[in-house]
């Protein structure tokens, strides 16, 4: 007979495939969950006609030394890459080089490709939203919105954005529901504009510039994911993300109307007419990265046998998403004696 799963996941983004490696490290078994078609959450990636485009986050950076040490390995086996490397900043009065000691990744050959990897060997349920929870004298239960049911589990995991998990913690406990009232989460809309033909080079600026912050209007970042580890061969593609006050600003504006926006205000920025796009598009994130820096160990473990985790509990940066499932992941195993 099949021992149950002692751990349910909600979201498999990176902070969940986290959690369930450091479990299934441990000896504990689990099940995640995702609403989508695959791993990933904003390490999303999307394959387009010639081209695959990143719409969450374009690069992560290594400053803890338990992530910088993953992500040593991860270099080795060859899932993440540097990049950019030649990196700009756009301001008002024009692009100037961006240079610090920081190394940048990007995973190889696109964003996606490191959640699918660590996915590997894990029970996965994906397209399967999770709508309510429900403790059962044998565990937790787990009610989808195709009206299945999940479990029994000892202890489930909630790794989606804070908004999404306060409706599943709130009917049982009022604690954890605070903790995540608590979270600010911004927005961020994601545009992408695929070319026939390279971009000019700006004026004064390197035909070979792969991203750049922007400081003016109504972007944060550039990326062109042609110049990513791994996708030298597809065509000039751009991903045109948007700062938090525009994104606030066009939240419930439709990606048809954001899409032009974008381009039009990068075009602007960029000193030279831009070839006419073959394709065009926009992702809305209405729950992109949590505001400002919280207190606690970087996650939230109720003695009913509820977590939280994610980036919201630590800070905005990937390796905070990392670092909370991989921490809530060994508490969760210490707990059950593993």
């Amino acid at each position: 007979m099949t021992a149950m799963p002692s751990i349910a996941i909600i979201g498999a983004g990176l902070t969940g495939l986290a959690c369930a490696r450091v479990l299934a490290e441990r000896g504990v078994s689990s099940e995640i969950f995702d609403k989508a078609r695959g791993p990933g959450g904003r390490l999303t990636s999307r394959r387009l006609p010639g081209a695959v485009v990143d719409l969450g986050a374009q690069y992560f950076t290594a400053r803890e030394p338990r992530f910088a040490a993953r992500v040593d390995a991860w270099r080795q086996a060859g899932l993440v890459a540097p990049w950019p490397t030649r990196l700009w900043r756009v301001e008002a009065k024009g692009w100037q080089p961006h240079r610090d000691d920081q190394t940048r990744y990007s995973a190889v050959p696109r964003m996606s490709a490191l959640t699918r990897a660590l996915a590997e060997g894990l029970t996965l349920h994906v397209q399967t939203r999770i709508t309510a929870l429900e403790q059962q004298a044998d565990g937790w239960w787990l009610a989808d919105d195709q009206g299945q049911e999940h479990g029994p589990y000892a202890r489930v995991v909630i790794t989606v954005p804070t908004p999404q998990a306060e409706p599943l913690v709130a009917p049982h406990d009022a604690a954890l529901a605070a903790d995540c009232r608590a979270v600010t989460q911004r927005p961020c809309w994601a545009g992408h504009a695929l070319f026939e033909a390279p971009l000019p080079p700006p004026p004064g600026v390197d035909d070979d510039w792969q991203a750049a912050f922007v400081n003016s209007g109504p972007l944060s970042l550039v990326s062109r994911n042609d110049s990513k580890p791994g996708r030298t061969g597809q065509g000039e593609s751009l991903t045109l993300l948007a700062g938090p006050a525009a994104s606030a600003d066009w939240l419930e504006d439709d990606a048809e109307t954001v899409a032009p926006r974008l381009l039009s205000a990068f075009e602007t920025l960029y000193g030279r007419p831009l070839p006419r796009p073959r394709l065009l598009g926009a992702h809305r994130w209405r729950y992109a990265q949590p505001a400002g820096q919280v207190s606690g160990p970087g996650y939230r473990l109720s003695a009913q046998g509820l977590a939280l985790a994610g980036d919201g509990f630590r800070a905005s940066r990937v390796e905070d998403a990392w670092l909370s499932g991989h921490d809530l992941g060994q508490a969760l195993a210490a707990e059950l004696g593993h």
